[in-house]
């Protein structure tokens, strides 16, 4: 029986395994666990997502679709081996699978072959979502393959588990295919590899974050949604655009450096998900709204 970690355990746990996180949202929160428990948790489930497109991936991994309501999974693993941050806690990713199957998993010996489908796997497994059209032709491109193995030692190495606690949606439950293109057993491979011996994994030193005016950041969205066209006033406007998308509150069309109307709207969003209301949300960045930015999608602020 394993206890999953606190979300930002879970989040650090990852990058000390080399993993470059994308924190989406509200993903520390983001779950249904209203609908049941999550946890105990005895693995790690991969999935492809018959999907193109990291931006439409990761919004329909996050927010769901009619009749299946996000979060889809925990992580979306895009091309270029990101890991994107959606959801935290009871996440409809698994379904209902064998039983026989999850017992094996827990005994960590190789898993029957799933013809029945009476468990709730939702609760008891790690989800990951692949970005991946799944008909067997799209590639798999060695990040996004490598991120698959890092995420999932990361885990294994948390609670003390070995490769056979990584399965498959297809090991899981009857009619499933996913992840294609690559084989679980060829991945339980690499995790067993990763897992090799109990010396933590090489830290990376963390890159230089980016810096931005705030005096000259609030110019920009004073002045800027009055212009003509979409001029770029200021360099560092670009920089805060970038991590309004990360946070899943502007569309990526509108990284263009010109802090314009749908720039300031996003960022009244920001601001009321911080608590802020009324003129203190008017999508003109403060101080502390920024620094909370800054600090959760890495740039510093100088006033």
């Amino acid at each position: 029986m394993a206890t999953p970690p606190s979300a930002s355990t879970f989040a650090q746990l990852l990058r000390d395994e080399g993993v470059t996180v994308v924190e989406v949202g509200n993903w520390e929160d983001h779950n249904r666990n209203h609908k049941g428990p999550w946890g105990p948790v005895y693995g790690v489930m991969i999935h492809h997502t018959v999907t193109s497109g990291s931006a439409a991936t990761v919004r329909i991994c996050r927010d769901g679709y009619s009749g299946l309501p996000g979060p889809l999974c925990h992580g979306v693993i895009t091309k270029d081996g990101r890991v994107h941050l959606v959801g935290y806690g009871r996440a409809n990713h698994a379904g209902l699978g064998d039983p026989d199957v999850l017992a094996a998993v827990r005994a960590e010996r190789a898993a029957p072959a799933d013809d029945e489908a009476t468990v709730d796997g939702n609760r008891h497994f790690y989800g990951f979502e692949c970005e991946n059209l799944g008909d067997g032709e799209d590639p798999w491109p060695e990040a996004q393959l490598e991120a698959i193995e890092r995420v999932s030692a990361a885990i294994c190495r948390h609670h003390g588990w070995g490769p056979l606690s990584v399965i498959g949606h297809l090991d899981w439950q009857p009619g499933k295919s996913d992840p294609r293109g690559f084989t679980m057993a060829s991945m339980r491979e690499r995790v067993a590899d990763r897992l090799v011996g109990t010396a933590p994994p090489v830290v990376l030193p963390e890159p230089v974050k980016p810096t931005v005016d705030l005096s000259r950041l609030v110019a920009a969205a004073q002045s800027d949604p009055s212009r003509a066209g979409t001029p770029v006033s200021y360099a560092g406007v670009k920089t805060v655009e970038a991590a309004l998308v990360d946070a899943g509150l502007l569309e990526k069309p509108y990284l263009d450096g010109h802090f314009g109307s749908a720039t300031v709207d996003a960022y009244a969003r920001w601001q009321r998900l911080l608590g802020y209301s009324g003129t203190a949300a008017d999508g003109v960045p403060g101080m502390t709204s920024l620094k909370r930015l800054g600090d959760k999608y890495g740039f510093t602020v100088v006033a």
